[in-house]
């Protein structure tokens, strides 16, 4: 057998039993990894960062704290780490600049009414009073939501035009978790839509 570089060819001399044993205990490594973010990612949504302890994390992960501490370091490095997996906001500034405050109002319409929250805001309205991570959500909502609709904008203000429907966006997330999914009542979607849509418009002229 012919092996194309190094990363793919066993020690010379090891034997195949003992590469065996080194990937399954790579391949443990990763799922244990896998189920720590995951585990964490679905916390820090629920609850919140303050909320949320290692020993909980550990516990809904099936692994030892020992073992967060080593592949992640503390827990403002795991909670800056889910933030990192995290998708840009997804998909709605991917239209045209005309077409931006319906999208908007789409969005956080579906959020309004929806059933649960999604896991990048939830996340973020979480955990946004806790000091130790403020810097990290800043810079998150900067780099997923403000900065990307910031660029879609022609025209002057832009960064002021953005801040304040990113306001609307991050306000939409707050009010979903107090009040739940009546949060604007049993209004039609498309009504809720149409005035978001034109607050939206507002902002973004």
């Amino acid at each position: 057998m012919q092996y194309t570089n190094a990363c793919e060819s066993p020690t010379v001399g090891e034997p195949a039993e003992g590469a065996e044993r080194r990937d399954a205990r790579r391949r443990d490594k990763e799922s244990t990894r896998r189920r720590i973010l995951d585990a964490a990612r679905r916390l820090f949504a629920e609850l919140g960062y303050e909320q949320v302890t290692m020993r909980m994390i550990a516990a809904s992960a099936d692994a030892n704290i020992a073992l967060i501490n080593r592949y992640f370091g503390s827990k403002r490095q795991l909670f800056a780490e889910v933030l990192a997996q995290q998708g840009r906001f997804p998909g709605v500034l991917d239209v045209d600049e005309a077409e931006l405050p319906r999208r908007l109002a789409e969005y956080v319409a579906e959020r309004l009414g929806s059933e649960s929250d999604g896991p990048v805001l939830a996340t973020l309205t979480r955990s946004s009073s806790s000091p130790e991570i403020h810097e990290l959500i800043r810079d998150r909502v900067e780099s997923a939501i403000l900065l990307p609709l910031q660029a879609r904008l022609s025209g002057p203000d832009a960064r002021l035009r953005a801040g304040v429907a990113t306001a609307l966006i991050m306000g939409g997330g707050s009010l979903r978790q107090i009040f739940g999914p009546d949060s604007v009542g049993r209004h039609d979607h498309e009504v809720v839509v149409a005035r978001l849509t034109a607050v939206f418009t507002a902002c973004l002229s």
